[in-house]
């Protein structure tokens, strides 16, 4: 997690990262942090140098190749508990982040007692 001030965007952070499989509108961020939208928005990218969608979307992107590889979940589910909700919304975003399928991550990176091996 980046660097934050105390009264800033740290907090919040923490708050999306324990509940990544939630929605986070720009409004309820604001109000978690005591700002105006405006002024959350601003001030977010300014400490952690990327939008809240954005810094969401990769922290999502982070935790979904943890699932792949510690479970069996079919994609689907690894897409709503990463919080992408959909597949394709998981193998959109993976695929951009990573280079690599979703599908194919989980083939190359499974750990040995998921594979039978």
């Amino acid at each position: 997690m980046p660097v934050t001030s105390a009264d800033g965007a740290g907090p919040v952070l923490s708050h999306m990262l324990e509940r990544l499989e939630e929605p986070h509108p720009i409004g309820d961020l604001a109000r978690r942090a005591v700002m105006s939208s405006r002024t959350f928005a601003r001030r977010f990218v300014a400490e952690t140098g990327t939008t809240p969608h954005q810094w969401l979307t990769e922290q999502r992107v982070i935790r979904a190749p943890e699932l792949l590889e510690e479970s069996d979940l079919p994609v689907g589910q690894v897409a709503t508990r990463s919080g992408f909700g959909r597949a394709a919304l998981l193998r959109h975003h993976f695929q951009a982040c990573t280079g690599i399928s979703a599908t194919a991550y989980r083939s190359q990176h499974r750990a040995p007692a998921m594979t039978g091996a």
